[in-house]
């Protein structure tokens, strides 16, 4: 099993501290898991300058692809990813923000769908829950299968020592994490992951085309053309007749619209 863990912090503290135990944590479930690491502060990223490029020409076509290729690809080798979230402001921590900022062409095309992912986030006072559910939602859209969250508060903004109380709970979702990914079981995608999968690939498939701005969208949904999510990924009968419906309603509207970036 292969583990990449990226840190999504400037520096590592308190929540990277708490990353440290739940890796130690797995090691003991596990002593050949293989752990790579990717720390955000060290890949001196750029700001996204929001030029569309990764929507209208496709990813590989963004200014920063040269550092964004390589998680991307480490991402995809990987079993699982546990994310390392600071809180800042009861959100993303700024690097992590731009991070996801590059990667929110996966919104339209997604791709991590057998991915699974812990997300770990500390706070000296509220809203660590917040702050996992936001990097939640994102990699979602991204395609992730599920997402464990542990936000914990810490009541310390330098120098956290973890209680009884935050440890198992540090264990009981670590283990979780740790048996889902193991057992290879993919889970049943909720509608709300149902509804931009069947939506974009209506309005991108059967629209009439951009050409003065044509987009990748219109070439990636192509390839999904008939189904309601992935494949090999579970969807109950109940979930297909709804991903179908929505899929009517995206080619209603496909007749009148076209899916453009023009600035």
């Amino acid at each position: 099993m292969q583990i990449l863990i990226i840190n999504g912090g400037p520096h590592k503290g308190n929540t990277w501290r708490l990353t440290e135990i739940s890796k130690k944590m797995l090691l003991s479930f596990d002593k050949k898991i293989i752990f790579k690491e990717v720390h955000l502060s060290d890949v001196k990223l750029p700001f996204c300058t929001g030029c569309s490029s990764c929507f209208r020409k496709g990813h590989k076509t963004c200014p920063h692809n040269k550092i964004i290729q390589p998680i991307m690809d480490m991402i995809e080798q990987s079993d699982a990813v546990i994310f390392s979230v600071p809180c800042f402001q009861g959100h993303l921590p700024g690097i992590l923000k731009n991070f996801t900022d590059h990667m929110s062409f996966m919104l339209h095309r997604p791709r991590y769908f057998t991915k699974k992912a812990l997300i770990i986030s500390t706070t000296g006072g509220v809203s660590a829950g917040s702050t996992t559910k936001a990097l939640a939602a994102a990699l979602s859209g991204w395609g992730f299968n599920k997402c464990y969250q542990l936000p914990i508060t810490a009541f310390s903004w330098n120098s956290y020592k973890p209680t009884r109380k935050d440890l198992r709970k540090t264990y009981d979702i670590t283990e979780k994490f740790y048996l889902d990914v193991r057992s290879g079981e993919m889970h049943i995608p909720g509608v709300g992951v149902l509804i931009p999968f069947n939506l974009f690939q209506a309005l991108c498939v059967g629209n009439k085309g951009e050409k003065e701005y044509p987009t990748e969208d219109n070439n990636f949904w192509r390839k999904y053309l008939g189904m309601r999510y992935a494949p090999g990924i579970p969807v109950t009968p109940a979930k297909k007749f709804v991903g179908w419906l929505i899929y009517l309603i995206g080619k209603k509207l496909s007749e009148t619209m076209v899916i453009t970036y023009k600035k």
